[in-house]
Parts: C-alpha cells; sequence; structure tokens
C-alpha cells in the first residue's frame, strides 16, 4: 500500500505540477447488527482509496480512486490536474513539510486487528443478553462496529508517513413497554484496545435506563435547570458547539463566538479542549490527514475564547500556520480517502469538575436529568440559538430528589448563554461519539435557565 501511494505521487509529479499530495486508506470493517432483540446481520467489508490534490499555477486540484492499478492512479492525477484549470487562484502556502512526529500510545491493538467476524457475534451476543436481563426490556436494537485501519501519506515535500488504526464501538437500544406505552434506554461503549471495551456495561446502561424510564409523565413546561450526562451532552458538543471553533466557520462569521477571541464566553470553570492525544480515544492521532503533527490546544481556558482549529488551506487564508486539524473522516469511524480534508476538531474534551452526579443532583431545585438528545441542530449558528429533543433518560429533580422520569421534551437555548450559565461540572467523564460523528470526552454538566417544552 505505501507503494501505491508513492507510485501516485510520482506519477502526478510527471505533470510539471508545483505540488502534489497522496492519501491512501486500506481499511476493513465489521458490522454486527442487532435487531427484534437478535443478530439480524454480520457482514465485514474491506475499503480501499487513495486520493490525490495537486497544485498548480496557484490552484487545487483534487480527486480519489478506489481503483489502485496505475492505469487508474493516472486517470485520478489527471482529473486532479484538470481540476486546477476550473479554479480560481488562491491564498496558499504549501503542503506540510516534515515534522517530528511523537506517538500517541493505545491507538492500535493486534488483538483487534485479528478478530473474526465470529468473535464480534460473541461481543454482540453479550452486548444483547445483559439487556435481556432486565425484564421489563421487550426489544433491543443496536450494532457492534470494529474497524480496522492503515492509512499512508506522502506528499512532494518529503512527507512520507504511515499509521495504523484499531476500533471498536457497541451501541444498544433498549425498549420497555408499561401500560402500552414504550420507553427507551441506550447504552454506549467505544475503545482502540479490545481490553478496554465493555460489552456487558453497554446492554447493562441500556436495559437500566428503559426500566428506570417506566411510568414517565410529562413534565411542567418552563424554564429548568438542566443535568446533560456525557451521552447527551457529547451530541451538543458534536452538533452544536464544535462548528464554531471550526476556522472556514470563523472565517466566514458563521461562528456564534466571531470577534470574541480573548474574550470571556463561558463561566470561569469551564475549559473546552481538542485532544488528540488521549489514550484509547476514538479520534487520537499522532498526525492530521495532511501529516502535520496532532497537539492538544486549549480552545477555551476558563471561561476565555483562546484559539480556533485550521487545517493546511484555511491557515494560509489568515498567514498561520495548520494547528493539525485537517481531517477526511470516515464512516462508521476513522478516515477515508476523501480528497478533500477540512479542519475538524479529533477529540472534543471538557475538562472535569469536582461535583459527583449525586451532588449535582441535591443541589438542583427544578430541573432534569437528560440521558441522550436527539434532532439536535443549529437554528441560527451566527447568534447560536439551537433545539434539541431529550428523548430517554429523563428524570424530573424536585428540591434534590428524583421524582420519577419524565416523556420527552424539546430543550431551546442559546450557545452563548449556555456556556455562561453552567453552574455545575462533573467528574463522570466519559468516552462518546454520536451518530459516528465527533468523539468527545466529556463529563456530566448543569445549565441553569433552561427552556422546555414538553413534546
Amino acid at each position: 500500500m505505501q507503494d501505491i501511494c508513492k507510485k501516485a505521487l510520482d506519477i502526478a509529479l510527471k505533470f510539471n505540477v508545483d505540488e502534489a499530495e497522496s492519501f491512501l486508506v486500506d481499511k476493513e470493517i465489521i458490522t454486527i447488527r442487532v435487531a427484534d432483540s437478535q443478530i439480524a446481520e454480520s457482514k465485514g467489508i474491506r475499503e480501499r482509496g487513495l486520493a490525490i490534490r495537486i497544485v498548480k499555477n496557484g490552484s487545487i486540484g483534487a480527486s480519489s480512486t478506489s481503483l489502485l492499478d496505475e492505469k487508474n492512479l493516472a486517470n485520478a492525477v489527471e482529473d486532479a490536474i484538470l481540476a486546477t484549470t476550473m479554479g480560481s487562484e488562491i491564498k496558499w502556502k504549501s503542503f506540510p513539510k516534515p515534522s517530528k512526529i511523537t506517538s500517541v500510545d493505545g491507538c492500535y491493538d493486534e488483538r483487534l486487528n485479528k478478530l473474526s467476524i465470529e468473535k464480534c457475534i460473541d461481543i454482540s451476543l453479550s452486548m444483547l443478553n445483559s439487556t435481556l436481563q432486565f425484564s421489563n426490556v421487550n426489544s433491543v436494537s443496536g450494532s457492534l462496529h470494529v474497524v480496522k485501519e492503515h492509512v499512508y501519506i506522502t506528499n512532494s515535500n518529503n512527507v512520507n508517513l504511515h499509521d495504523n488504526g484499531t476500533y471498536i464501538i457497541g451501541n444498544i437500544n433498549a425498549d420497555a413497554k408499561n401500560n402500552g406505552e414504550t420507553v427507551s434506554g441506550v447504552g454506549f461503549n467505544t475503545a482502540r484496545t479490545l481490553n478496554a471495551f465493555n460489552a456487558e456495561s453497554v446492554g447493562k446502561e441500556a436495559g437500566d435506563m428503559a426500566t428506570r424510564s417506566i411510568g414517565a409523565r410529562n413534565c411542567d413546561e418552563g424554564t429548568l435547570s438542566v443535568i446533560f450526562t456525557p451521552y447527551a451532552l457529547g451530541e451538543l458538543l458534536s452538533f452544536v458547539l464544535s462548528y464554531n471553533f471550526n476556522a472556514k466557520a470563523y472565517q466566514d462569521k458563521r461562528s456564534c463566538l466571531y470577534g470574541k477571541l480573548g474574550k470571556q464566553v463561558a463561566v470561569e470553570t469551564f475549559t473546552l479542549q481538542d485532544n488528540p492525544r488521549s489514550r484509547d480515544c476514538i479520534g487520537s492521532k499522532s498526525f492530521d490527514d495532511e501529516g502535520v503533527p496532532t497537539q492538544t490546544r486549549n480552545l477555551i481556558e476558563k471561561g476565555v475564547f483562546q484559539s480556533i482549529i485550521y487545517d493546511t488551506f484555511y491557515a494560509a487564508k489568515d498567514n498561520v500556520d495548520s494547528t493539525g486539524n485537517a481531517s477526511r473522516s470516515g464512516y462508521p469511524v476513522g478516515r477515508s480517502a476523501n480528497p478533500i480534508p477540512f479542519p475538524s476538531m479529533h477529540n472534543i474534551v471538557i475538562k472535569s469538575g469536582d461535583y459527583s452526579i449525586d451532588e449535582i443532583i441535591r443541589e438542583t431545585k427544578n430541573g432534569l436529568l437528560v440521558g441522550r438528545l436527539w434532532y439536535t441542530y443549529a437554528v441560527n449558528p451566527e447568534k447560536g440559538d439551537f433545539s434539541c429533543t431529550a428523548r430517554s433518560g429523563i428524570f424530573i429533580i424536585k428540591n434534590g430528589e428524583i421524582v420519577g422520569p419524565s416523556r420527552m421534551v424539546r430543550i431551546i437555548d442559546n450557545l452563548q448563554r449556555f456556556l455562561m450559565n453552567i453552574t455545575a461540572i462533573g467528574k463522570d467523564s466519559k468516552h462518546t461519539m454520536q451518530w459516528h460523528s465527533l468523539p468527545s470526552v466529556t463529563p456530566s454538566l448543569r445549565v441553569d435557565g433552561i427552556k422546555v417544552v414538553p413534546v
């Protein structure tokens, strides 16, 4: 594979281009699906692809191919060169140059790499059976993904890199019925090594949440304190918050934090990082998808907006260096042969606080505990308005005690207000990833004054 990656670069350089980059992904994906409380599907996919980027006469062109023989590599190169004639001249420095790369531990596991589809079925059955131990659960669905990938990058500035990665992701949704009404619970676990993955905990979390949700009633409409558990908060981080630190969003003035670098945008106890160098995290890697070394970066530090993230293209527009955040994200996780990388966080991390979840609940007079969100989106990105629906694991809190489960509610808020109204940060950090989106590491978080409407 490394020779093929280099071969594509050599072909490109014969065309008298200014610069060239070749990026190759060789990936194996095992997927086990659970439906109607049984194993419904098991499959394995081998995915290979190569992306080529060309700089010629001040313009960039890109192409990709899944056919890796010399003829199709040459065709991909020619397509990328043709694309340079269709674009306008851009502000550009160069593709990355060789840098010192420091490896990140815990991102590759030979046991996961050798895992058979039969063993993956056994792990899925463990998730399923641990859910069915709850007598009220009547339907279970979910999936297990095991991904093994090899990535190669080479460019005309003598960057020549290779990386291996393994991933395992399990999720379970449990439905329970009581008096004709269905409630649900969710369980999730992810790791980069087999030893770090706990299949039984996935099913137990889902079954416990569903069971505790039986007897749900409508909560009162109004302004409440909302405690977002890690799985729920991860969705807000992925689909609402992360966008605002992206260089493109910032340059286009689409970030609700535009113009606030160096200013207080959150409570002083809140620190937000992009941390691609954390052991066993889904987004961890030693170099980004252009070959730039990754680094841990504070985006908000003690409430102060400190940084945005760049790849090479958007860094050139601001005449700064890439922050090592070029991404070619793949499904269900890892990398892909996307011809155009885009700036993205690797692992979005909220620094843990000092509260246990029980302490946060005890200090909440009138609120909700939320276990799962869906339909989460920015209504008005420039202002920070967002909306989401709390679907599962919703519990009503009165005077420091959980008094019962709640039916679904719509949550409406503004991100700038949200960040300034955080009143408690937990110490129960957990790795999560929503809908194969941005990985996050976050504790529970309480925010006061949130508008809540029963669905």
